[in-house]
């Protein structure tokens, strides 16, 4: 009884503390505090801030470097993708300015509860940046601006991830002493002086633990005004803007200051003559989309860009399920001995009508005996040479989708995978001719390793059948 009325006082005066501090704010400073303060959407902010930072990386001269030497140069692009490098630079363009757009369209929303009405119309103001490369309110930074806001915005993402993992340590914490509070009902839980212990000791660390918090939130974005937040957004998402002009040679759009950080290597010149005087990439179909002449805008003409053609994987929604498929090939030709009946039959059962008619078509005459070595291995070198090229697009296809999911969950991607380095834009014929000759040579050589292993088991049984004969014999 004496521990049950101790803890009513506990309630008593913590409940009592509670309404004080929340009586001592005026009403009208606590409106405009919930108001004017990012608050929980901070978590959500600092996903946004993540996004940009991992889209600023993106642009950086070594990766853009890469993509220009390595990315648009892989055997599987060019083989079934395309070869022609003005097209596939436009769709690495057309897919980072997608990446801008998404994010801006997140910072749009956010902007309505700002109170600077500049920033209310971010979304304007945006798409007239986009279209013609007017920076009314000079919110594009320069390079070294950039770089120097990108480490305040890296510590605030850091602080708030770290305010998160703190808030629900404190909620656990208190459903612990809630927990306690109604286990201390129960007579044969444990002695008096123990349960009184635990539940000093839980509200102790209750206390250091709300102090954490509290400091944390000063620190972090939960307690900036949303103009401040946004503020940063947007000069961020212009400069990235910019950035991606600059790097693709649109035109206009980047501050003078910009052109002096990105190195002459890392421009993008498809040309044989890199002082053409037509730097600019978009030498196809994005040049006659170009908004200054036609008045399409500078985002819908990427979209536009982006819509897989109908002899593509893309259009025919089977990008995915090829890569799959590609993926279970290239593990059963690398051990086809380990390959059972049921799991080729599940395999089998995963082609589309298409590849089976081809595949049925190139299995026509094929005789059951599969017992040449020789054969076998110029098999496994074929594959070898398919899988060498195809495999990368098939294993950035599942990067590229799984990104995606992570990214509706406030996760980043990891990597600078492309659409253009994976099998959405890959040519339907030209994919499944490719898996066709993959399954043909799987055929092969699964029967020669059972054909094999069969053979083997025979020679063991026929000798162990003449040790027994010999033994009995003897």
């Amino acid at each position: 009884m004496a521990l049950e009325t101790w803890l009513i006082k506990v309630k008593k005066s913590i409940t009592h503390s509670l309404d004080s501090a929340r009586s001592s704010i005026p009403k009208h400073h606590h409106h405009h505090h919930h108001k004017s303060n990012v608050g929980v959407l901070s978590f959500e902010i600092a996903g946004l801030m993540s996004k940009l930072l991992h889209l600023w990386n993106s642009l950086s001269d070594k990766t853009i470097i890469r993509l220009r030497d390595e990315s648009i140069s892989l055997e599987g692009v060019r083989k079934i993708v395309s070869n022609d490098e003005s097209f596939l630079l436009g769709l690495a363009c057309a897919e980072m300015a997608e990446n801008v757009r998404h994010v801006a369209k997140s910072i749009s929303r956010i902007s309505k509860r700002c109170h600077d009405s500049s920033l209310q119309c971010f979304d304007r103001w945006f798409d007239e940046f986009a279209n013609s490369g007017h920076d009314n309110h000079g919110w594009v930074l320069s390079y070294k601006e950039m770089e120097a806001k990108n480490k305040k915005i890296d510590r605030f993402v850091t602080v708030t991830a770290t305010l998160y993992k703190e808030m629900e340590e404190l909620s656990n914490i208190e459903n612990s002493l809630r927990k306690l509070s109604l286990q201390c009902n129960n007579k044969d839980y444990e002695s008096s002086s123990i349960k009184e212990q635990k539940i000093i000791d839980l509200q102790q660390k209750l206390f250091w633990q709300r102090q954490e918090v509290k400091y944390l939130k000063e620190r972090s974005l939960w307690n900036r005004s949303f103009d401040t937040v946004v503020s940063m957004l947007v000069r961020s998402v212009f400069t990235i803007l910019g950035r991606v002009k600059l790097v693709f040679g649109l035109g206009h759009g980047y501050p003078p200051s910009l052109p002096r950080s990105l190195s002459t290597s890392a421009t993008v010149h498809p040309t044989e003559n890199p002082n053409s005087c037509n730097n600019n990439f978009v030498s196809g179909p994005l040049m006659k989309q170009q908004p200054e002449d036609f008045g399409v805008g500078f985002f819908e003409s990427n979209s536009k860009l982006l819509k897989p053609p109908a002899s593509t994987l893309g259009a025919a929604a089977l990008a995915l399920h090829y890569a799959n498929l590609i993926i279970i090939m290239e593990k059963m030709i690398k051990s086809p001995q380990l390959v059972g009946v049921d799991a080729r039959d599940d395999l089998y059962s995963m082609l589309p009508n298409s590849i089976r008619s081809s595949l049925r078509a190139r299995l026509k005459g094929v005789g059951f005996s599969a017992s040449d070595p020789v054969l076998a291995g110029e098999w496994r070198t074929a594959l070898g040479r398919i899988l060498g090229w195809l495999s990368p697009l098939a294993h950035n296809m599942i990067k590229w989708q799984s990104e995606r999911s992570f990214e509706q969950q406030n996760l980043l991607p990891k990597t600078n995978v492309l659409l253009l380095q994976t099998l959405f834009f890959a040519n339907k014929e030209k994919t499944e001719a490719a898996i066709t000759e993959l399954l043909v040579g799987l055929n092969y050589i699964w029967r020669f390793e059972r054909e094999m292993t069969a053979k083997a088991l025979f020679e063991c049984t026929n000798f162990n059948g003449l040790l027994n004969l010999q033994s009995s014999s003897s």
